[in-house]
């Protein structure tokens, strides 16, 4: 009983002080500050030798056939792509004073605020990533003839199959030229007699130099900075695991630096009390430079404007007034003044 009765006090508690500090006639909302992400697609190649790999160097005359299954990975592209969040160490309370023609405010769906008396600007939705489909692989043992599915040895099935890719590759020449014991009627029936050549060859030297298989995905990280930064820490890579802990020495180390460029000018009055303050601010950001590094080597260099880096002004609430009012819109990412039009009432 006593403790129910302590639950329901601290409960009561809670509430009250949340209720004191919630402005009553005011508008909670944040300023943004950029997040990057860093967008990778990233392919993994998985191999598996032939049925005839062995005999891959004695008859089709490849010396670089890997006779083991293997996994590897590779970065194709990267993309930057900047993001506003709450910064919650910007967090105001706009005044709905009805002395003050502060009508439609809007914010994001986050608490960033966007617009006031104006509709937000629309971002850019980005399509997301898919994946090409996977054609069908190919079965070799489905194109070899009775003789080579038959024989008592795979050095034997290894030579029948190579006198068959090469018996294909003749019928094909013969086709090209015009000498060949049947030739087709029409433009479309060469089209489809070679294409079956073709996929009956490529089956078949599957048998000796194996199938590689490879997906494509996108790997995204991201990253806020605070503070200029000198050859940070991202991530790291391998070839053989693709992403791996930052403290694994078996991937190559990817690195950060972010250079603050040109700073946001200083507000001229920042230091004056305004009367008409109404807690409404925007962000001045500072252009920062990112450079990404793989180990020692610069690979990519993106120019931005950040809205942690710079200042934070205050707008007067005498912008908002009776014979007068005032749309803005303020960039999502940034946090910065975009657009500012009065309009007499």
């Amino acid at each position: 009983m006593r403790n129910t009765l302590f639950t329901i006090c601290l409960a009561w508690l809670v509430a009250l002080l949340a209720s004191a500090q919630a402005p009553s006639d005011g508008k909670s909302y944040y300023l943004p500050k950029t997040e990057i992400q860093f967008k990778f697609l990233v392919e993994k190649s998985t191999y598996e030798p032939g049925q005839l790999c062995m005999y891959a160097d004695r008859y089709m005359k490849k010396s670089d056939v890997a006779q083991k299954p293997s996994v590897t990975y590779r970065i194709l592209d990267t993309k930057m792509a900047p993001v506003g969040i709450p910064d919650t160490a910007k967090h105001f309370s706009l005044s709905m004073d009805r002395k003050y023609s502060v009508g439609e405010v809007y914010l994001s769906d986050n608490g960033i605020l966007l617009a006031i008396n104006d509709q937000p600007k629309a971002m850019a939705q980005e399509k997301p990533f898919l994946p090409a489909p996977k054609q069908p692989r190919l079965n070799p043992q489905d194109y070899m003839n009775e003789d080579i599915l038959t024989a008592g040895s795979t050095a034997k099935m290894a030579e029948l199959t190579a006198q068959e890719i090469y018996d294909i590759r003749e019928s094909r020449n013969m086709l090209q030229r015009g000498q060949a014991d049947f030739m087709p009627k029409d433009g479309e029936q060469m089209r489809i007699m070679m294409q079956g050549l073709d996929t009956q060859e490529r089956a078949l030297r599957q048998a000796f130099e194996g199938v590689t298989d490879k997906d494509t995905t996108e790997v995204v990280i991201s990253y806020v900075p605070t503070k200029a930064v000198e050859r940070e820490m991202l991530f790291r890579f391998s070839s053989k695991l693709g992403f791996v802990d930052v403290d694994d020495l078996g991937g190559a180390p990817y690195y950060i630096s972010i250079e603050e460029e040109q700073k946001a000018a200083a507000d001229p009055e920042g230091g004056k009390k305004d009367r008409d303050d109404i807690g409404l601010r925007v962000n001045m950001p500072a252009k920062i430079k990112v450079t990404l590094y793989q180990q020692e080597k610069p690979i990519h260099t993106y120019t931005l404007y950040m809205g942690q880096f710079g200042q934070t002004e205050s707008l007067s609430g005498a912008l908002f007034g009776r014979k007068q009012t005032t749309k803005l819109i303020l960039n999502p990412i940034t946090g910065a003044l975009e657009s500012i039009k009065e309009v007499n009432q």
